[in-house]
């Protein structure tokens, strides 16, 4: 029989032996790693200086890196399943560490754009670990509040990211933004090590993944699961492009009132954990229904209200993000229940359903701006309706563990 510093279980069940540094660790890790996909946006300017090239195209550094990341999450999240959440975590965090140092050597745009194409695919590897590591490893009754702060430290990190590379930018050069952020990775990386309990033995893991994707998708409420999820960095995306493209205040906003704007909804991405205890009593499918339907709503008031103020559209905001802070957890609980013991290969396929919306987002703002920020709020707010309806035609009492 296995023992529990093997297994990362006790008697007591699954996850009795978790450190408590783990949950804190990887929620630092997800600001870190996710935070990398934003860091380039503050310093746009000077990459593509450096790199003899313009501004749009060195934009292509953001674009790039998502399209990488979501691609990565199909191939990691089977790769946790078979050889443990744990291996996958601690091979992705240093690998993503050495391609992040290595950016700012990057002598012109094809090789900076290739190396942030092998830094976003690399960084995908923690996502879907992480989901698995907390379904395996973290005690029953803490795991709801652990997917919020993993959750909650993904959201964060869009605006976390900017901040620190702005910031960094500002007072070192842009090449400091990524070695910084390297050596951050490092830190975490070795935390981590520390912090993680041991993975179950391989054999056990091959036999979770067995089935894979396909699988997957033929399992009941799965498949509407993974395109409500879509909708929901979709609606925000838009409305935060939207407000950076058309906001209140013409189609160029002062970028630190957006910045301020986007700070604004940090507080409820760090309250919504707190009350993961309360939001447990509830069935995750009710929560991504009425969580849902709360963001459908604020962005709807967005469009009237835009105008009454920042402290008005700051509190509309908040309340805003911290609907889809709560939803984010909600539906990663409601795929797990359903995902049997391929829990990182869902969780994975639910990553990457939630940053193709995240990728599609923008687009819909483009395509709407040209009516002005109302029409991107309302068409922000039918794509959360539809992920609110979505999830209600599966609402059913479901298991409360992941």
């Amino acid at each position: 029989m296995s023992s529990p510093q093997t297994t990362g279980r006790t008697a007591e069940g699954p996850g009795a032996s978790a450190h408590p540094l783990a949950v804190p660790a990887l929620a630092v890790t997800g600001v870190l790693i996710v935070g990398q996909l934003y860091a380039v946006l503050p310093v746009l300017g000077p990459v593509a200086a450096d790199w003899d090239t313009n501004r749009s195209t060195a934009a292509w550094a953001v674009t790039a890196f998502a399209i990488a990341y979501a691609v990565g999450f199909l191939a990691w999240g089977p790769a946790a399943d078979r050889y443990g959440p744990r291996r996958v975590i601690l091979l992705g965090a240093p690998v993503t560490a050495l391609l992040t140092a290595a950016l700012p050597l990057a002598p012109d745009a094809v090789s900076g754009l290739t190396l942030r194409v092998l830094q976003g695919f690399a960084a995908a590897s923690f996502a879907p670990a992480a989901f698995g590591y907390i379904a395996t490893s973290v005690p029953v009754h803490r795991r709801v509040t652990a997917i919020t702060w993993l959750t909650s430290s993904f959201l964060a990190s869009a605006v976390i990211g900017q901040l620190a590379a702005q910031a960094v930018g500002q007072a070192a050069g842009w090449h400091w933004v990524f070695f910084a952020g390297a050596l951050c990775l490092v830190a975490a990386a070795l935390l981590l090590r520390f912090a993680l309990a041991s993975d179950e033995a391989p054999a056990d893991g091959a036999a979770a993944a067995s089935g894979g994707i396909p699988a997957l998708l033929r399992t009941p409420g799965l498949p509407t699961l993974y395109c409500a999820t879509a909708t929901v960095l979709l609606g925000f995306v838009a409305v935060y492009s939207g407000l950076e493209l058309a906001g209140p205040d013409g189609p160029a906003p002062d970028p630190d009132a957006l910045l301020a704007l986007r700070a604004g909804a940090l507080p409820a991405m760090f309250a919504v954990p707190l009350l993961s205890g309360l939001l447990a009593r509830f069935a995750p499918e009710l929560r991504i229904g009425a969580s849902l339907a709360g963001a459908a709503l604020t962005a709807a008031l967005l469009a009237p209200l835009a105008d009454a103020g920042p402290l008005a559209l700051g509190a509309l905001l908040l309340v805003f993000a911290g609907c889809v802070a709560v939803a984010a957890p909600a539906l990663v609980q409601a795929v797990g229940a359903r995902a049997g013991r391929a829990r990182a290969t869902a969780t994975a396929l639910y990553t990457f359903a939630l940053f193709v919306g995240a990728g599609v987002g923008p687009q819909l703002a483009a395509v709407l701006v040209g009516r002005g920020f109302t029409a991107v709020a309302l068409g922000a707010a039918a794509v959360l309706a539809l992920g609110c309806a979505l999830a209600l035609t599966i609402l059913r009492p479901s298991p409360r563990t992941v």
